[in-house]
């Protein structure tokens, strides 16, 4: 374990220091991830209207500040002014967005598929994706900008997007969550004021537990620890996009992993991936994120059993005690009061993994 610990950590440190003395980095021929596109709009100008859908913007503020980006999709002969079916919101995983749900076919994207049968499609974008317009008083630049895990997404992002599409349209919601978007569904929905505007859920790869996961280069930054390394090395954002996240990753498929297929190398293998659309999946994908975001889910991976404490113990803002169980973190600061137990019944919510 000695040699790629040693890796990663000449990786974190060596090349974003000489990457700003080197111009080079940001003109590499060729990259497992290619830069975030420059060109970039909205979803709605970028994906959703070249299809032929009626797509509008809205943006939505947080308890604590964040400006969050969200897009109303309506069938192609739809009216978005005119009362529809019933509003059902799409929440993406970890290191993606929106964009998400419309990059197959209109036959083979969800977002599409949903409007072509009625529903009022909503897309969430959380805080820190590029479809997210930043905050009130912090520049991306400060680092009490990144400094939220699923937590936060959870009790502020989802509680501000189910309340905004709730005021709006008056009628319970219906919410399709895929990975990261099921935890934030599992904990908001311990809230009784959120709970009561959610007709039923529906959660795509469910995070209730990590540890049995094997993909190649997932196991690979968990056993090293590269999320307390990052956090350790200064790192706030998580930007695999940026210039030292994809020389970063590069470098870990190059020395310590094979990753030819890099979503595989991600996800674990997959049946179902349409192969000629991953130059345009890695146009979009993946998103910025925090680095303590990632930390707390490593938590999940590395923490086994019931109710076994984690302790953060990164030295940005304070030390937080956190207790993992199955179903999701309850945490002392908000005192979640979900069910504890698999057996537990959870009413209006449909698991697919």
């Amino acid at each position: 374990m000695a040699t790629p610990l040693m890796s990663l950590i000449f990786l974190l440190f060596f090349f974003p220091l000489h990457s700003a003395h080197n111009s080079s980095f940001s003109s590499v021929e060729y990259s497992i991830l290619p830069h975030a596109r420059s060109d970039q709009k909205s979803l709605c100008s970028q994906l959703v209207h070249p299809a032929g859908y009626p797509c509008a913007e809205h943006t939505i503020q947080t308890k604590d500040g964040f400006l969050l980006g969200l897009q109303r999709v309506s069938s192609r002969d739809g009216d978005l002014e005119k009362r529809k079916g019933p509003p059902i919101l799409l929440l993406h995983g970890l290191f993606m967005g929106g964009d998400g749900w419309f990059l197959n076919s209109a036959k083979q994207s969800l977002g599409f598929i949903l409007a072509d049968n009625g529903f009022d499609v909503w897309i969430g974008n959380v805080r820190g994706t590029r479809w997210s317009h930043g905050h009130t008083s912090l520049s991306e630049d400060d680092k009490e900008f990144w400094n939220w895990s699923w937590e936060e997404l959870a009790l502020y992002d989802l509680a501000a997007m189910i309340n905004y599409i709730n005021s709006l349209t008056d009628r319970k919601i219906y919410v399709v969550g895929h990975s990261q978007g099921t935890i934030m569904s599992f904990a908001a929905l311990t809230q009784p004021d959120i709970a009561k505007k959610v007709e039923a859920a529906a959660l795509l790869s469910p995070i209730s537990y990590l540890e049995h996961i094997t993909a190649p280069l997932v196991r690979l930054m968990v056993d090293t620890h590269l999320d307390t390394i990052i956090l350790s090395a200064g790192f706030r954002e998580l930007n695999f996009k940026s210039d030292w996240g994809t020389v970063l990753l590069d470098n870990l498929c190059d020395r310590l992993v094979n990753c030819i297929n890099v979503l595989s190398s991600i996800t674990g293998e997959n049946c179902c991936l349409n192969r000629s659309r991953f130059d345009l999946f890695f146009e979009y994908e993946p998103h910025p994120s925090s680095a303590k975001n990632l930390h707390h889910l490593f938590q999940k991976i590395e923490r086994r059993g019931l109710m076994q404490e984690c302790i953060l113990t990164h030295p940005y803002q304070r030390f937080e005690r956190l207790v993992c169980v199955t179903i999701f973190h309850i945490t002392e600061r908000t005192n979640f009061s979900f069910s504890k137990t698999k057996t537990d019944p959870i009413p209006n919510t449909s698991l697919m993994s």
